[in-house]
């Protein structure tokens, strides 16, 4: 086992009247609260004006609405001089991942007279401070409620580039399960598989030595794969809901990392294809994660072993090969997400150009070392 520091400053408050603490964590840290959304979703739902009333007169209330599903620099921009404009104390971001993600770029962005994206290309700036952050999560997918990590698109310069700093811990996050019932089915679908990516990228590791972390692993993922298949069926069951909201955060807040030195493998891949496409990050990593597992077996037999294991103790399969049909068969069959660039509407790709753009600075040392022919070579396989 390696040594690690497993430090999470987040409140984590979960259930159907968690809403209810959300006036008294923020009190504390200011009166002028920026609240940021997405597309509108939580004026049409009502939560928007819910969260105004339970704010009430104790706070000066604006808003920073728009962020996209890719969050966009631009948007970022925005609302950082917004903070700086009105003075803003505190961040509520309102949302899914996305708005998660921007909203810590923004905090961060309202605490500096520089551009926000020097944090994540050109000189990578340390973020040292940035606004007190609440968030309010109304879909199951990305865990950024957990996290000090974003990621955030560049249209520009075509990037898109994930940072962390200590300093963007949300201090609360709120989860009621019943505020992801209105996710659509996609979304709900592409969420999913965001969730068992993010758990599959810290099972499929070279140290191998920290089987607790195993064993804990493969009973999120069970989860995910069983409460998916529910929540398809059943929008409204709470439990279900519940389940994936729950696995989401503990999917990537870095008690899984448990110390393993390891790069992620299927996620820079990804990046790039939403950077130039736009696609939704779930979508692209359920392309994409079944033809990096074909990869790595044809490329590493070794590898075998792993991917049995991981068969029995998720899928109750037998056979690295049914592993990998499991996998498929949950994302493309349960889940109904598309199987491949074109089916997703994405006639042709560049793949030898996209390899050398993920590549450039340094390969993917994840669980196996790839090489700009190795990511060409599953890019041309989503095809």
């Amino acid at each position: 086992m390696n040594d690690f520091v497993f430090h999470i400053p987040t409140k984590m408050y979960f259930g159907k009247d968690c809403l209810g603490k959300l006036n008294a964590e923020l009190k504390s840290f200011g009166r002028k609260v920026l609240i940021v959304y997405g597309g509108g979703s939580v004026i049409r739902t009502g939560l928007l004006d819910r969260i105004k009333d339970l704010l009430g007169d104790d706070f000066e209330v604006f808003e920073h609405g728009g962020i996209e599903p890719n969050p966009k620099i631009g948007s970022i921009r925005r609302g950082a001089d917004k903070c700086k404009e009105e003075g803003i104390e505190i961040i509520l971001a309102v949302g899914g991942g996305s708005v998660i993600d921007a909203s810590k770029a923004i905090a961060a962005g309202a605490c500096v007279d520089f551009d926000p994206w020097e944090f994540y290309g050109g000189p990578r700036r340390a973020i040292e401070k940035a606004l007190p952050l609440f968030t309010i999560v109304t879909m199951a997918s990305t865990g950024s409620e957990m996290t000090c990590g974003a990621v955030i698109s560049n249209d520009e310069t075509c990037e898109k580039l994930g940072r962390g700093g200590f300093p963007v811990f949300p201090k609360a996050s709120f989860l009621d399960p019943e505020l992801t019932y209105s996710v659509p089915r996609f979304q709900t679908a592409c969420g999913a598989a965001d969730i068992l990516s993010h758990v599959m990228e810290s099972y499929f590791k070279k140290d191998l030595d920290f089987c607790l972390l195993d064993r804990m692993m493969e009973g999120v993922m069970k989860a995910v794969v069983a409460n998916a298949e529910k929540v398809l069926a059943e929008p409204d069951n709470y439990e279900a809901r519940g389940n994936l909201l729950w696995a989401a955060s503990w999917a990537i807040n870095g008690l899984f990392g448990g110390g393993s030195r390891q790069v992620w493998s299927c996620h820079p891949i990804e990046h790039e294809l939403s950077a130039r496409y736009d696609m939704t990050h779930g979508l692209g990593l359920a392309i994409i994660i079944p033809k990096w597992m074909r990869y790595c077996m044809d490329a590493e037999p070794e590898t075998r072993a792993r991917f049995r294991e991981f068969g029995e103790n998720v899928f109750g399969v037998t056979d690295e090969c049914a592993a990998v049909d499991s996998v498929e068969k949950f994302l493309y069959e349960t889940l109904g997400l598309a199987s491949s660039l074109k089916a997703a509407g994405i006639e042709e790709i560049d793949a030898a150009d996209m390899a050398e753009a993920i590549c450039r600075k340094n390969n993917i040392n994840g669980y196996l070392t790839l090489d700009k022919l190795a990511v060409q070579k599953i890019l041309e396989a989503c095809r």
